[in-house]
């Protein structure tokens, strides 16, 4: 659990270059933040340390032949907390999370694709635990916004600023970005485009202590994976660039002043689905929304200061979309897991079984 912290405007400054750039050194930061770099580096092992910040690797399912749900259980009172718990302890869960009224809980999952019977065990497997009544999964077609970091967190900077730093880490990623596609000792064939990539045993070693902390040195990659340092620049280079790897500041929205998180699934007619998830790419409390398979054709998370606000956004801003023929709201009553891998352990409590 994070520790109740409110980010001052540093640790803002911070946490939006990091969101640039994941993996951009702590002394390029602080030119263009116009502070020590010792004082940058303190202020993130301090909040990481505290587990209020950390920088993580996520991975594009489509581009590894694997697919995203996001998934809604109704389950017994007294099976909540042992269900959630086992959820967040698995490698394919993400944001876990138990919704007002204490009986619901959602969460994200990675599963086979459609040719490896497309995550049916898993289905299967939670449908049969005890306490669970009744779930719903929603496979996701296409995220549409949040992928680069949710507006809340990268607005500490003004233009220039960003300019500098993205032609900073430019500059540091040139000469390793070179010849990105195609090198032998890289270990895989990766490939241009929007398909699967070849991967082996080693990248998923790479992204495995990337999903843990996207900072680690490059040594200890090296280490892990068996490859040589050069090696791991160059394949965590190619798989940023083709769109496999992408890094994420992990950071619960309270320390930004936004503590109410909604879950929104909306009816779109399929005439107006372009222009409603385009739309919702650009507002400033959404901080991930995708098109889905299921009734409710898009699904979004929203980040607010209180309740007013967030009636503000669904009367005022939402309710203007046109093609919205439904919308269902949930409140986000405690979340266990976000983005990463769980780093401290949720004892199970209560009745149920491993999902």
């Amino acid at each position: 659990m994070t520790q109740s912290v409110m980010l001052d405007a540093l640790d803002r400054r911070l946490v939006h270059a990091l969101q640039l750039d994941g993996r951009v050194p702590f002394s390029r930061i602080a030119a263009v933040l116009g502070v020590p770099e010792r004082t940058v580096a303190r202020r993130y092992h301090r909040l990481r340390s505290a587990m209020v910040v950390r920088v993580v690797g996520l991975v594009d399912s489509s581009r590894i032949g694997m697919l995203d749900w996001f998934v809604r259980v109704d389950c017994a009172p007294d099976a909540v907390d042992a269900l959630i718990a086992v959820l967040a302890h698995r490698d394919d869960t993400s944001w876990v999370a138990v919704l007002a009224g204490g009986n619901r809980l959602a969460c994200m999952v990675r599963t086979p694709g459609t040719g490896a019977d497309g995550g049916r065990p898993f289905f299967d497997h939670l449908a049969r635990t005890p306490g669970v009544r009744d779930l719903e999964a929603s496979c996701v077609l296409r995220p549409v916004a949040g992928v680069g970091g949710w507006a809340g967190r990268t607005s500490a900077l003004v233009e220039a600023e960003e300019a500098q730093l993205r032609r900073l880490a430019a500059l540091d990623d040139g000469d390793v970005r070179q010849g990105v596609v195609g090198e032998p000792e890289d270990g895989g064939g990766l490939v241009e485009g929007g398909g699967p990539v070849d991967w082996d045993e080693a990248d998923l070693r790479l992204v495995g202590e990337l999903a843990r902390d996207g900072r680690a040195d490059v040594r200890q990659l090296a280490t892990t994976t068996g490859w040589s340092a050069s090696t791991v620049r160059r394949r965590i280079a190619r798989l940023r660039a083709t769109g496999v790897l992408h890094f994420e500041v992990d950071v619960d929205p309270t320390h930004f002043g936004s503590p109410i998180e909604a879950l929104l699934w909306l009816e779109v007619a399929p005439a107006a689905l372009g222009t409603v998830a385009d739309t919702l790419s650009h507002h400033a409390p959404v901080a991930f929304a995708a098109v889905t398979t299921g009734p409710a054709s898009v699904f979004a998370m929203v980040q607010c200061r209180d309740t007013g606000a967030l009636y503000d956004y669904l009367a005022r801003e939402l309710s203007g979309l046109p093609g919205i023929g439904r919308m269902e709201t949930a409140l986000v009553q405690r979340r266990t897991k976000r983005a990463g891998p769980l780093l401290i352990p949720i004892p199970p409590t209560g009745r149920g079984r491993r999902a």
